[in-house]
């Protein structure tokens, strides 16, 4: 089970993931970091700079010759890309007409420096101004299923503009070093495979947000939901990256002070190949346990029955910055 909307799925592009723009043809008026900055895109009424209109994204100079320009994304981890969105936000007679991209496939940090070595993901598309353009990556009956991960991209824009974000969501694909027998590993992070498949709500932040690597940096940061006014609780269902038996839980409210849950329950189930949520038999993980704003909590978990999915509910409602849920794969 995947989120029904290629939206919801992690961007593998992103900097907190470890993502760069590493290189482009042209950056004359915007810099090429700008495409994959983490908020979204801003206007600064009346602000120019010495080279014309300050802009938030990759914009580059009016082309007076032939070709088009282009920008290399390093993703910030291995994956298969199920959508992207090209945001021409703010760009209303100065964005491209068109864009596609290529996918390279390497296991060094470097660029593919052959052309042979970039192959089509995304066909030359028409492109619309102020938009968020969103690409479906479809799964082509052509290629195995152990194809290898995309490592980098190349966005092509034609024959020039300004792109204002570049988000690139899919399904983290690690190393399979990380998941060595017997080494202890977070289960749940996102640069390891981990993904939230399911939520009750995200009004205030996706709840990918708490899969992410490093503690949050702000309140936004995180997954957060709206005040509940009627019975029930919320809650996230987490595919772990490996199959496996958790031994270490922690779930920290940083940043939220004011709006952090009251207190949590873990759930899990073995689901093996197949995972329906309404059918699945979960059991208790961690029981009912109080919450404190802004804090780390750990629990250490003396369990041996291995788990393939976990669901984190939450009382009532309120914000989760972090989700670690360390353990070893099941043999």
């Amino acid at each position: 089970m995947i989120p029904a909307m290629f939206t919801d799925l992690p961007d593998l592009a992103a900097e907190r993931l470890g993502g760069a723009v590493i290189a482009a043809n042209d950056e004359f008026f915007a810099p090429k970091e700008g495409l994959i900055k983490a908020g979204p895109p801003e206007w600064r009424e009346g602000v120019y700079t010495e080279r014309g209109k300050w802009m938030d994204g990759w914009e580059t100079r009016r082309r007076r010759t032939p070709g088009h320009d282009w920008a290399i994304i390093r993703l910030g981890v291995p994956g298969i890309v199920r959508g992207v969105v090209i945001d021409t936000s703010f760009y209303t007679g100065n964005y491209p007409e068109y864009a596609s991209l290529d996918a390279g496939f390497l296991p060094s940090s470097r660029p593919p420096a052959l052309p042979s070595a970039w192959k089509p993901l995304l066909k030359k598309s028409p492109l619309k101004g102020n938009t968020a353009n969103l690409f479906t990556i479809p799964r082509p009956s052509d290629r195995p299923t152990n194809r290898p991960s995309v490592t980098h991209l190349r966005l092509n824009i034609f024959p020039d503009g300004g792109v204002a974000r570049l988000r690139v969501h899919g399904e983290a694909v690690p190393d399979e070093s990380v998941f060595s027998a017997g080494r202890e590993v977070d289960l749940a992070a996102l640069e390891n495979g981990g993904v939230v498949v399911g939520a009750s709500d995200m009004h205030y932040g996706n709840p990918q947000n708490v899969l992410l690597p490093g503690r949050s940096t702000h309140m936004g940061n995180g997954w957060e939901t709206r005040r509940r006014r009627g019975p029930g609780h919320d809650w996230i269902i987490v595919k772990l990256a490996r199959r496996g038996v958790i031994e270490r839980i922690e779930l920290d409210t940083d940043h939220y002070k004011g709006n952090a849950p009251g207190g949590c329950m873990l759930e899990y189930t073995d689901a093996g190949g197949s995972f329906n949520p309404k059918a699945a038999k979960w059991q208790v993980l961690l029981p009912k346990k109080p919450l404190e704003p802004h804090t780390r909590h750990q629990w250490v978990r003396a369990r041996t029955v291995p788990a393939t999915h976990v669901r984190v509910n939450i009382y009532p409602d309120g914000g989760v910055a972090r989700l670690r849920l360390i353990g070893r794969v099941a043999s």
